[in-house]
């Protein structure tokens, strides 16, 4: 297993032992998944096949197996980046 591929297990483990604080944990619903897209600005089509095509370039991207089932590592990865984008655009707009 690689290093990032480790971290994100263990990343996992964590975001589970400590809880999501005062969040919801994800969800893997498609709605919730193309919320995260369009909060990273990935497109993605109206169908489930451009959804799983989606999630597949995002595992690749950051290292997890790209199969294409948004499972909780790739959730928690999705709603971790997508929150941190939208704090970044949120922070950009306030300066």
């Amino acid at each position: 297993m690689s290093a990032r591929g480790m971290l994100s297990v263990v990343g996992t483990a964590v975001g589970g032992l400590i809880g999501w604080s005062d969040e919801p944990a994800p969800t893997a619903d498609p709605g919730s998944l193309r919320e995260h897209f369009t909060a990273l600005r990935i497109p993605v089509g109206p169908t489930d096949e451009n959804l799983t095509t989606a999630v597949r370039h995002f595992q690749s991207h950051v290292g997890l197996d790209p199969d294409g089932v948004a499972g909780p590592r790739t959730v928690h990865l999705l709603t971790r980046y997508a929150k941190e984008a939208r704090e970044i655009r949120r922070f950009e707009q306030a300066a």
